[in-house]
C-alpha cells in the first residue's frame, strides 16, 4: 500500500521506521529539517524502548543521555525520593531523525487532506494534539505547558530528576538532566501558574536558555478522542489520546498505539478495538486527575479507582521506569 504519515513525531519516525520494507511510506512534517526539533522533555523508561528501538532497527543505548537512579518529589512542605527503574533521558530528536533515515519525507509542508486523499491508500494523522486531518473532538482536555531546555555553566542544580506537582495536582513542574550541564524543565498547569513556576525556577538556579516552547499536551483518554479513523485517514499516537494522563507522558504509548496501528493495517475497526482495550486504564487515571483537580476527590470514595492504578502502575514498573509504592501515592493523592 501507499501510506503518507503526517507528524514526524515519535508516532510517525517509528511508523516509517517499521513500515517502509513492507509498504510504500511517505512521511511529512510542517517544520522545516534545519529546525525539526523534539518538543517535549527527553524523559522515558528503557526497557521498552529498546523493544521499540530494536523493531525500529536500531539500539537504544546509543541514545541514552542519563541513566536515572532516583526521583526528588517536591510536596512542598515534604520531600520524598523514589527508586528509578530505568527512567532516563535520551537524545529524542536523533532517535526520530534515524527512526526516518532512508524514507522520503517532505519538510517544512503541511499538505491538504484532498491531495493526499488522491495519492494514497491511508493517512495516519499523527500531528499529535493538533488532529489536522481528523474530525474535531467534542470532549477534548488538555493543559497548556511551557518548557526551556537550559545550559548551566557551573553543572546542573540536580543531578537526577526532580518533580514538584502542583495544589491538587493541577499540573507539575519538572526536570530532567541531560547530561553535566543541560537540563529540561517545565511545568505544565490547568490553573497556568505553570510559566511562573518555570521561571521561579530559572531566577532561583540560573542558567542559559537554549530553547523555549509552549504547547498543550492533551490528556484527553481515546475513549473521548473517536473517530480513530475518517476517511482514508487513521490517527496515530496523541492526536487520539494516548497520553498517560497522571504524568502527561506519550511517549510509550503513542509507540505502542504504533504497534497496533501496525499489527491490524487495514482493519480500522480492529484497529479502534484494540487501542480502547490496550489504553481503557486510562480513563481511569484521568477520572482520578480531573477529581483532584476539581477539589472533588476522597480517599475513602475514589479508593477502588485509585487501587486498580497503583496495581496497573506496580505491574508495569519497568515500563513506568520506577518504583511504585502505595504510601506515596497516597502522599500524591492528598496534595
Amino acid at each position: 500500500m501507499k501510506i503518507a504519515i503526517v507528524g514526524i513525531g515519535v508516532a510517525g519516525a517509528y511508523l516509517l521506521a517499521r513500515l517502509k520494507n513492507q509498504h510504500e511510506v511517505v512521511g511529512f512534517e510542517r517544520s522545516t529539517q534545519e529546525n525539526h526539533d523534539s518538543i517535549c522533555a527527553w524523559g522515558t523508561s528503557k526497557a521498552p524502548m529498546e523493544e521499540f528501538a530494536k523493531k525500529a532497527g536500531l539500539d537504544f543505548s546509543d541514545y541514552v543521555i542519563h541513566d536515572g537512579k532516583q526521583m526528588y518529589v517536591d510536596m512542598g512542605l515534604e520531600r520524598f525520593q523514589i527508586k528509578l527503574k530505568g527512567l532516563c533521558t535520551y537524545n529524542k530528536i536523533g532517535l526520530i531523525k534515524d527512526m526516518a533515515k532512508g524514507c522520503k519525507v517532505h519538510h517544512g509542508t503541511v499538505p491538504k487532506l484532498q491531495d493526499l486523499e488522491s495519492e494514497f491508500d491511508i493517512i495516519v494523522d499523527s500531528t499529535g494534539f493538533h488532529r489536522s486531518y481528523l474530525p474535531r473532538l467534542e470532549k477534548d482536555f488538555h493543559l497548556p505547558t511551557y518548557q526551556y531546555k537550559v545550559e548551566y555553566e557551573n553543572g546542573v542544580p540536580f543531578d537526577d530528576f526532580y518533580l514538584k506537582p502542583f495544589s491538587s495536582i493541577s499540573g507539575y513542574f519538572w526536570y530532567f538532566p541531560l547530561g553535566d550541564k543541560i537540563a529540561h524543565i517545565g511545568a505544565g498547569d490547568k490553573n497556568r501558574n505553570h510559566i511562573v513556576e518555570t521561571n521561579a525556577f530559572l531566577n532561583k538556579y540560573g542558567g542559559k536558555i537554549l530553547k523555549t516552547v509552549g504547547r498543550p499536551i492533551r490528556l484527553a483518554t481515546p475513549d473521548l478522542c473517536e473517530p480513530f479513523y475518517h476517511g482514508k485517514v487513521v490517527g496515530v499516537g496523541e492526536s487520539i489520546g494516548t497520553v498517560y494522563p497522571l504524568l502527561g507522558e506519550g511517549i510509550i504509548p503513542s509507540m505502542t498505539c504504533g504497534d497496533i496501528f501496525v499489527d491490524t493495517l487495514g482493519n480500522n475497526e480492529r484497529y479502534r478495538q484494540m487501542v480502547l482495550e490496550k489504553f481503557a486504564i486510562y480513563s481511569k487515571v484521568l477520572s482520578f486527575v480531573r477529581n483532584k483537580m476539581e477539589s472533588k476527590f476522597g480517599i475513602m470514595k475514589n479508593f477502588v479507582d485509585m487501587l486498580s492504578i497503583y496495581r496497573y502502575m506496580k505491574r508495569n514498573e519497568k515500563r513506568f521506569g520506577m518504583e511504585i509504592k502505595m504510601t506515596d501515592m497516597m502522599k500524591v493523592a492528598k496534595a
